[in-house]
């Protein structure tokens, strides 16, 4: 059994960037990812931002050489995929027991949409190979063969906690010496049924999302993805290139308080942060950063604040919402945020909290409104807290 789990590589693309150093280079530059919605037909344009990666279809495809006939969301997932195994250098990954751990929640309904449009005018019309990899596991499938990792792949949905659980997932199978290697995070592209769905719960910012601010009225959706590699102690210690840090804390929890909504005294995200901790051995004070769940909605970050708040009072560390650069990428946001949270524990960095402005009336803490570099950052708890009640905390700290 493998007492720790390492993070040797991490793959990344958002609305800020293609990879890593993309991502860390608009971040830098304070640059946000929203805008108005072009590569989707939706009545909702011009009437609410999104976060969409600034590629076609066809140019996601060049990146990685496949079809772009491949649904988004499976070719977002091979980009942030290959980034992090690439960036892992292991040497002879063919030796090793390895595993694909992918989350994502639209699956291919971004093709089905394509289908249905022609469909119900004609239903002789539509191509029906835009709805044969319409559910979510075909992703993970498509991609693990991809990158040949085929000794152990399954996919996990469990909305906005969704890679957040996929990593520790992952880590628990290393742990339990079922696996040396797991490419471990999540994918999700956008489509017209979740802008429209979203736009029924009525919680769509029609400007930038302002996270943790009292004057906030929404969540601006975004796509991408985001993956780490996981390794073993004995896989580690076979690296020529230096590690990031280890996975050394995590948790899931259910408050199962309503469909859509969380609790409004933040009990499942207090359980799960309590419990992520518990699972590092460290105290609230040894948190450097928390990377917030942060959507911008009312009940969300309330929510999420008050259970901060009791968990870590008097001492707060500082914070911030990456949500407020890249939008809420749902299934995948708990895997990007995870990539970031170990950027900041090898660079020393802090993101802004865009837009903050004024101080929840409520919390006796705010998020930190400027980029900080060089940071002493020993752990960084990150937040992914989903429908439903599903709350995940994950701590990475340094080596």
């Amino acid at each position: 059994m493998s007492s720790s789990v390492y993070v040797a590589g991490v793959g990344v693309i958002t609305a800020i960037g293609n990879n890593a150093a993309d991502n860390l280079a608009a971040f830098e530059c304070e640059e946000a990812g929203m805008a108005e919605i072009t590569l989707i037909n939706t009545k909702l344009h011009g009437q609410v931002p999104v976060a969409e990666v600034k590629l076609s279809n066809t140019e996601l495809a060049a990146i990685t050489n496949v079809s772009s006939q491949l649904s988004r969301t499976t070719l977002l997932s091979l980009i942030a995929a290959k980034e992090a195994l690439n960036d892992a250098g292991i040497a002879d990954i063919s030796s090793l027991r390895t595993g694909f751990v992918s989350a994502n929640t639209v699956g291919g309904m971004d093709k089905s949409e394509d289908f249905f449009v022609e469909f119900t005018k004609d239903n002789s019309k539509g191509k029906l190979r835009n709805v044969f990899d319409h559910e979510c596991g075909s992703m993970t499938e498509a991609v693990a063969n991809e990158l040949g990792l085929t000794d152990y792949m399954t996919t996990i949905s469990t909305a906005c906690s969704s890679s957040a659980n996929a990593i520790f997932y992952g880590a628990r199978l290393i742990k339990n010496d079922l696996l040396d290697v797991v490419v471990a995070g999540g994918t999700d592209s956008l489509t017209k049924f979740t802008l429209n769905g979203f736009n029924t719960l009525m919680i769509l910012d029609k400007e930038f999302c302002k996270p943790f601010d009292d004057n906030r009225e929404g969540l601006n959706l975004g796509e991408g993805a985001g993956y780490v590699v996981l390794v073993s102690e004995k896989v580690a210690r076979a690296l020529s290139k230096p590690l990031y840090c280890k996975l050394s804390g995590y948790n899931n929890s259910n408050d199962a308080y309503h469909q859509t909504a969380s609790s409004p005294d933040g009990t499942g995200s207090y359980l799960a942060m309590q419990g992520a901790l518990a699972k590092s051995g460290l105290q609230p004070s040894d948190i450097d950063y928390i990377n917030l769940h942060g959507t911008g909605t009312p009940n969300n970050d309330s929510a999420e604040g008050t259970a901060i708040k009791r968990l870590f009072d008097p001492y707060y560390p500082k914070m911030s919402s990456t949500k407020s650069f890249t939008g809420h990428t749902l299934g995948a946001s708990g895997g990007v945020e995870a990539v970031f949270s170990v950027l900041a524990i090898k660079h020393g960095l802090i993101y802004p909290n865009l837009r903050f402005e004024t101080p929840m009336k409520e919390l006796p803490f705010t998020p930190e409104k400027h980029y900080l570099k060089d940071q002493k950052i020993n752990h960084v708890l990150s937040n992914s807290f989903g429908f439903g009640g599903n709350c995940t905390s994950l701590i990475f700290s340094a080596i």
